[in-house]
């Protein structure tokens, strides 16, 4: 490991027991070193394992296989010199803002006067001086990843880790506080030597990042890396900018011969982990592209700004639209197919159709129940054995979060019905014996 080196991984793999005992691998051969005065950002979809790969360099989980390490020593546990920031705040709500801040040292063993001085400088640094004796609840959101930053930033970690830290705030809120990292740490007034980011906005990515790496899904392994030399601060509407994002976008996009067949076998499986996004978002997109001035085909980027949704919105419904060959998504553009401009142009009950169709050609999952469902006498069944099926590949909030994307596009396409109430499936009406 090269002395500028903070965490170095190789060949790191990790997998997680399905339902059935199985292992499901999330993580297969990765290997990335983080250097002192980088900001890394990781980008990859649902399933490609950027979460669990944040949690083994924190020391929170163990690799199956392969090294993790900080400053040349394994990582067999959370390590001082690195610290974790969390998409949901993750604050103790019966404890004040300084108490909040104050845990890190206090498990460290520092003593309470230098405890109370250091959290004190921190709030005031992340612009919370004077609220250290309010509670979590009386603070807005922004406020309160600040109050979780200033607890991971206290403590001087060389890493800070953040786990898509600005997702589950508003764009506004989520922009300044972003600007207000940057500005902290290039101007070094935070005491941390590298950060990795974990996010779904690329050009969040592109703004904070020296390095983006890509992730492919099913296992988890990096696919690309994308190096930015650009000075910050950055000028979101900058052609330099713009252009890099177009760059990312096509990358994301883009799928190796290899990976791309790999892909089309796994939407073949029952167990294919469905984009999350409903119907109302895949139409919306589909909308939006069909009329000027995109006329069916877009650059990626650019309908993303029309379309003023995230990413982490609009990559789940790119992907349906591929999935249900409505849409074809490559090396940054989407263009309707043929059948998607005739979905575009259809009434509401020839898109249901039209949807139904689609779904049951192209979704083993929907096809699966839609069969069952045939195979009984009663036309009906419990939800409950699909999802069992289900968590012998994917893990159990994922299984229930897939069935609930099947149940929603199903009903939507009238393949079946579902009752809520009784958790069961049924077919169409019309349709029973």
């Amino acid at each position: 490991m090269s002395r500028n080196e903070l965490i170095e991984l190789k060949g790191v793999a990790k997998s997680f027991r399905s339902a059935d005992g199985a292992p499901r691998t999330v993580l297969e051969s990765v290997d990335f070193a983080l250097q002192e005065g980088e900001i890394v950002a990781l980008l990859g979809k649902s399933g490609s394992g950027k979460s669990t790969l944040l949690r083994i360099m924190a020391g929170l989980i163990p690799a199956d296989a392969g090294r993790a390490a900080y400053r040349g020593q394994a990582i067999g546990g959370p390590v001082g010199g690195i610290a974790m920031v969390f998409q949901s705040f993750a604050l103790f709500p019966w404890l004040t803002v300084q108490q909040n801040v104050e845990l890190g040292l206090e498990a460290q063993g520092v003593p309470p006067a230098e405890r109370a001085r250091r959290a004190d400088a921190m709030l005031e640094l992340m612009g919370l001086a004077g609220f250290g004796g309010a509670l979590p609840r009386e603070l807005s959101g922004g406020m309160r990843q600040r109050v979780g930053i200033a607890r991971a930033l206290v403590t001087d970690p060389d890493v800070l880790l953040m786990d898509e830290a600005f997702s589950a705030l508003d764009v506004l809120t989520g922009e300044t506080l972003r600007d207000d990292i940057l500005e902290l740490w290039d101007s070094k007034r935070m005491p941390t030597k590298g950060m990795l980011i974990v996010s779904h906005n690329i050009e969040e990515a592109v703004m904070m990042a020296d390095r983006i790496i890509i992730l492919s899904s099913d296992p988890g392994r990096i696919r690309s890396e994308f190096r930015i030399d650009l000075p910050r601060p950055r000028d979101a509407d900058s052609v330099e900018v713009r252009g890099l994002v177009d760059e990312v976008y096509g990358l994301m996009t883009m799928r190796p011969a290899q990976e791309a067949a790999a892909e089309v076998l796994a939407r073949m499986h029952l167990g294919y982990r469905l984009p999350p996004t409903d119907v109302e978002h895949i139409e919306g997109v589909l909308d939006l592209l069909a009329d000027a001035p995109f006329n069916g085909r877009a650059d990626l980027p650019q309908l993303a700004q029309e379309a003023e949704l995230p990413d982490e919105e609009l990559f789940p419904a790119y992907e349906a639209l591929a999935l249900l060959a409505l849409a074809q998504v490559e090396k940054g553009d989407i263009a309707l197919t043929p059948l998607g401009h005739r979905y575009a142009e259809a009434d509401q009950a020839l898109r249901q159709e039209i949807f139904g169709q689609q779904l049951l050609t192209h979704v083993p999952l929907a096809a699966h129940i839609r069969h069952r469902l045939e195979a009984e006498a009663s036309g009906t069944l419990p939800e409950k054995p699909f999802l069992e099926l289900l968590q012998e590949f994917l893990k159990a909030d994922e299984a229930k979060r897939v069935l609930e994307v099947a149940i929603e596009w199903g009903r939507y396409g009238e393949a079946y019905e579902y009752d809520f109430h009784t958790g069961r499936l049924k077919l169409p009406d019309s349709e029973e014996e």
